[in-house]
């Protein structure tokens, strides 16, 4: 893991940091004693995951809620992390929320939402911290990105046209800060993971959603963002089957098509009955976030 020249503690912005990915890769990073910026639409859940991360051995932690689509509250996070700390290392990217339901479902707000946090809430997290990091000269960028950035899947369409833009997007700017050899940008795609965005998601189906198995603990995933720290990677897979999932996608894409629709209703979508909801993708839910969802995990 990158370490200040002048022996201070680590320093990282965590966005998405009140729930699943986000909150337990803060307490991974707090057992290391860490400084921590914590980012998300809600005070109450950040307070609650802060606590937590400084009972876990986080050397400070700050609470900046903020909406990674508003560029000005992600710059106002940023600046009080260069200002309470006097440089920023490490930004994890995980704020994400999801909705289930067919392209023609979904409602155009509830659509585009999903693909703003992915898509432009990626765009303006770059804006405000590459130049931070070029001035710095170092600096890593993290972000939780999806098996669903890799293939496709029915009544998900807002969220894979996310994942797949949000992993475009990366890439290029990989790509564009090669010019820099202290930064580093790493992809994470988890395949399912027991947290909460399932049960908190938009759903027009008259289900939930569930994680399809093999489920991960959510501290796996984050286990798997800090690996990119010790050794910086373009694209790491947290699930031991999304490469087998990837290639029958990728080269056998008529017998996948005839397979996929069917598997995702008996694996990802739970057998409960529920109207249509917005979940939280319009607004913070804070009585759904927790670290850990409610299923199983390995």
């Amino acid at each position: 893991m990158p370490i200040p020249s002048d022996g201070t503690p680590l320093t990282a912005l965590i966005t998405g940091a009140s729930s699943g990915i986000g909150r337990a890769t803060g307490l991974e990073l707090a057992g290391r004693g860490a400084q921590l910026v914590l980012v998300s639409r809600g005070r109450d859940s950040l307070e609650e995951a802060a606590a937590e991360m400084r009972a876990a051995g986080a050397k400070e932690v700050v609470v900046c809620p903020g909406d990674v689509t508003d560029e000005d509250q992600i710059r106002a996070a940023v600046s009080a992390a260069t200002g309470r700390f006097g440089r920023l290392d490490v930004v994890v990217h995980s704020a994400q929320v999801m909705a289930y339901g067919t392209v023609e479902q979904l409602p155009r707000e509830i659509f585009q939402t999903v693909v703003d946090t992915a898509l432009h809430g990626t765009a303006n997290l770059a804006r405000v911290v590459l130049p931070v990091f070029r001035e710095q000269h170092a600096g890593h960028l993290a972000v939780v990105n999806s098996l669903l950035g890799n293939i496709s899947a029915p009544f998900m369409g807002s969220y894979v046209a996310a994942k797949w833009g949000q992993l475009g997007l990366v890439r290029t700017l990989q790509l564009e800060t090669r010019d820099e050899p202290g930064i580093s940008i790493s992809i994470v795609q988890p395949g399912g993971v027991n947290t909460p965005i399932y049960t908190q998601a938009a759903s027009w189906v008259g289900s939930t959603g569930r994680p399809p198995p093999p489920v991960y603990s959510p501290f796996r995933v984050a286990r798997s963002v800090l690996s990119t720290l010790d050794r910086p990677r373009r694209v790491v897979q947290s699930g031991v089957f999304n490469p087998i999932i990837t290639a029958g996608f990728r080269l056998v894409p008529g017998v996948y098509d005839v397979l996929v629709g069917p598997l995702l209703k008996q694996l990802a979508i739970a057998n409960d009955d529920v109207p249509p909801t917005t979940g939280n993708v319009l607004e913070s839910r804070p009585s759904g976030n927790a670290t850990e969802g409610r299923w199983r995990s390995i």
